[in-house]
């Protein structure tokens, strides 16, 4: 049996052969994606980054990776990020790293999203926690709109909105994404609809499966 950290650096590797010389490239942000990275880096392209958080900036950076602002740029011709749930439809959940407003931005900007996880972030449906990140302007009011949520003990988001996670039942996660999207003071939340996705790559055990989404 592999492990799951080998099977984030197998993803990683994998789509790290899909950059191609020349290209625009966004960068998600957490665990998988710290595998990314290097192996990105390795590769040795005259490539443009865009980072969906300081922390995957400022390791890009060390690595030797053309970090620019994300200004200026209307298309990103790939974005590659991590996963925490995955569903058989394609949904995902995203924000374990509080990162899910930006990481939704730089995924809807690029021609092809591309989602790295490991085997355990296959679910046969999706469920609680789902981050959120909320305005700090009335969100006791925003959080009694939408109940059962928790605000994490953690800094702001660099876009200074507040990490909290959705702690509810629900039926199904497009349901929920309307809701959500329809409360105001809900500045982002982690449900990504396969709509977003191009393809998964899922590592289990000794091999990467690709899975076309759209």
């Amino acid at each position: 049996m592999i492990g799951s950290e080998q099977e984030k650096r197998a993803a990683a590797q994998a789509a790290a052969q899909l950059v191609g010389d020349g290209q625009l490239v966004g960068l998600g942000t957490g665990s998988t994606v710290a595998y990314l990275l290097p192996a990105l880096a390795a590769r040795a392209l005259a490539i443009r980054c865009v980072a969906t958080s300081p922390e995957t900036e400022r390791t890009a950076r060390a690595l030797g990776l053309d970090v620019v602002a994300f200004a200026g740029i209307e298309r990103l011709d790939i974005a590659i990020d991590g996963a925490d749930q995955i569903d058989p439809a394609g949904w995902l959940v995203k924000g374990g790293g509080g990162a899910h407003t930006r990481e939704k931005v730089v995924a809807a900007a690029a021609a092809r999203f591309v989602v790295i996880a490991s085997s355990e972030k296959a679910v046969e449906r999706i469920g609680p926690p789902i981050p959120l990140e909320l305005l700090q302007f009335g969100v006791d009011a925003t959080i009694g709109a939408l109940g059962e949520v928790a605000l994490r003990a953690v800094p702001p988001s660099p876009d200074g909105g507040l990490i909290a996670d959705y702690h509810g039942s629900f039926a199904a996660p497009a349901e929920l994404a309307a809701r959500l999207d329809a409360t105001p003071g809900v500045l982002g939340h982690g449900l990504f609809p396969p709509s977003l996705t191009a393809e998964i790559l899922l590592a289990v055990n000794g091999r990467v499966e690709h899975r076309l989404v759209r």
